[in-house]
């Protein structure tokens, strides 16, 4: 048994078999693996690590597994499970995700490989790595715990975020939340007195979004970084893609500073030199004609919007980005509540639901970055090329900060 102290939960207890798994390299990796991409770029407290955040999902694991009565081998299981469930990620995070799923066919879901190497540590204490992949991937009858409509991931990244943030928007009562939830036979049934720390999730959630997930500054960040990673790669053979993505952040940079592509290494020296592209097109889905961008789109129809209107304005094809991301999925709590008569749906007690969905899809938004000097232009063009309807008052979709 090992203590560590922890900003978020306070002191933290590492079992023993959670301490073997903690020394792994895969596991140390994730200390130099920023939890928020390149959100640092505009909160500079946000340089906590994926690291960190597997411990703290571990912690609340283990509370979960004891509120809910597993059995030993469960809760060795469920804790394991949550210790390790990010370390498929690449480097900078969730930047890297679409590029992954490009070159390598995987997402951060898919621990399969990685989990390879620590089988005989698995093994040792009775673990099965194949169980512990599925309960990973959301296949597992235990996975709810861990990726469910109230789980303990996404509750410590909420309090986690909004602590190095600053941002005060992330405020969730975990400790309350879990032990309301009572798991039956039928699944997770949340008592009555727990609504109002289920309503603060989903509230944090749909507060958190355009503050700090999907914080322009940080969309760009990461914009720039998919379009070095795409010139880097270019005609480069799988081994070295998937090198690149086994990489921390510090050596993935460092990389793409030294690539033999100018394009990869200008844009990487902008980023760590925060000499960022700006805003030329923010448009609302009440600004966009095409519904499919509403579905968002991949990264390859992406770089062929941005070449068109680099193209139309005569500009290089890398001094555009464009950025159209997924409209986030409505909210719902497949979780039931239960008060002393009945066992009714999540949304019959609390209709704030609906509220919230909505403000989610008017968060939404559509980006066309360049540089500086290039705005007015790429934004006249950009509107052509993407049929974007400019609104009423100029300030809402130009923005000149």
């Amino acid at each position: 048994m090992k203590i560590i102290k922890d900003p978020v939960h306070g002191y933290i207890e590492v079992e023993d078999f959670a301490l073997a798994l903690l020394d792994s390299p895969v596991l140390q990796r994730l200390r130099y693996i920023k939890q928020l991409g390149f959100s640092y770029l505009v909160y500079p407290g946000a340089n906590h690590t994926r690291f960190e955040h597997s411990l703290g999902t571990m912690f609340l694991a283990d509370v979960a597994s004891h509120r809910f009565g597993l059995s030993d081998t469960e809760h060795t299981l469920v804790v394991a499970a949550a210790l390790l469930h990010d370390i498929g990620h690449g480097p900078f995070s969730h930047a890297s995700e679409p590029l992954m799923e490009k070159f390598w066919g995987r997402s951060h879901d898919d621990i399969e490989m990685i989990v390879d190497n620590l089988a005989a540590v698995l093994l040792a204490w009775e673990i099965d790595p194949n169980e512990l992949c599925a309960v990973v991937k959301g296949k597992h009858s235990l996975s709810g715990i861990i990726h469910g409509d109230l789980d303990v991931d996404r509750m410590d990244y909420l309090l986690r975020d909004a602590y190095y943030t600053g941002a005060s928007y992330g405020s969730v009562d975990a400790q309350r939340l879990i032990r309301h939830l009572i798991r039956t036979s039928e699944g997770t049934v949340l008592d009555e007195n727990g609504v109002n720390a289920a309503e603060s999730l989903l509230i944090a959630r749909t507060l958190m979004r355009p503050t700090v997930y999907f914080h322009h500054v940080s969309r760009i960040g990461e914009s720039m970084y998919q379009l070095a990673v795409l010139e880097h790669l270019d005609g480069a053979t799988q081994e070295v893609a998937e090198s690149l993505f086994k990489m921390d952040d510090a050596s993935c940079l460092h990389a793409l500073q030294t690539s033999e592509n100018p394009v990869a290494r200008d844009l990487a020296f902008r980023l760590y030199e925060r000499r960022l592209y700006k805003r030329a097109i923010y448009a609302g889905s009440d600004q966009i004609s095409t519904p499919l961008f509403e579905q968002g789109v991949p990264i390859e129809k992406c770089r062929e919007f941005a070449i068109k209107i680099a193209s139309d304005a005569g500009l290089m094809p890398h001094q555009v980005l464009v950025d159209i991301p997924l409209i986030p999925s409505e909210m719902s709590l497949g979780v039931r509540v239960k008060n002393r008569h009945t066992v009714v749906g999540f949304k019959e007690i609390s209709p704030r639901i609906h509220t919230l969905n909505a403000t989610r899809r008017e968060q939404w938004r559509l980006g066309v970055y360049t540089l500086p000097e290039h705005r007015d232009l790429v934004a006249e063009v950009g509107c052509e090329v993407l049929h974007i309807k400019k609104p009423t008052r100029q300030d809402t979709l130009f923005s000149f900060e």
